[in-house]
C-alpha cells in the first residue's frame, strides 16, 4: 500500500492549507512555494500518482473544477490569464498548477519561489475563495 502523499495529508486535515475550493472529489489550495502570487494547486482527493492514469470521467471533471477555480482567480488577481501546468514529478499525487500569468516567463518553475507571509497567503486565499 502506498503511503499518504502530502496532498492526501492536506485532504485529511492532517496538514493545514490555504483552501480555495473543495467538493466531494477535488480540492484547490494555494501552493506554499508559489512562483506567482495566487499560484494554486488543484488535486483530486483520490491519490493516483500520474494525471493521465485518472479515468476519463475524473480527469474531465478535474478540469471543469479547475476552470471554476481559474475563473475566480482571474477575477481576484490582476493578470492577463491563468496558465495551467502539469509537472507531476514532485509529489506522487496527480495535480495541476494554476498560475496567474502576464508573460510566458511567469510559469517558469525553475525561477526562485516567492516567500510570502502567512498573512499575505491568507489574504490571497480569502480574495479568491469559492464559497
Amino acid at each position: 500500500m502506498m503511503s499518504d502523499s502530502i496532498f492526501t495529508k492536506i485532504i485529511k486535515g492532517e496538514i493545514p492549507c490555504y483552501k480555495i475550493a473543495e467538493d466531494d472529489r477535488f480540492i484547490a489550495f494555494l501552493d506554499v512555494f508559489p512562483i506567482k502570487k495566487g499560484h494554486t494547486l488543484v488535486v483530486p482527493k483520490v491519490q493516483i500518482d500520474y494525471l493521465f492514469d485518472l479515468d476519463d470521467s475524473l480527469l474531465s471533471d478535474l478540469m471543469i473544477f479547475a476552470k471554476k477555480v481559474s475563473q475566480k482567480m482571474q477575477s481576484a488577481i490582476s493578470c492577463e490569464r491563468i496558465g495551467i501546468a502539469v509537472i507531476g514529478l514532485e509529489v506522487p499525487h496527480a495535480h495541476i498548477h494554476l498560475v496567474p500569468l502576464d508573460t510566458v516567463g511567469d510559469i517558469d518553475f525553475s525561477q526562485p519561489k516567492l516567500q510570502l507571509s502567512a498573512k499575505e497567503m491568507t489574504e490571497i486565499a480569502d480574495s479568491i475563495r469559492i464559497n
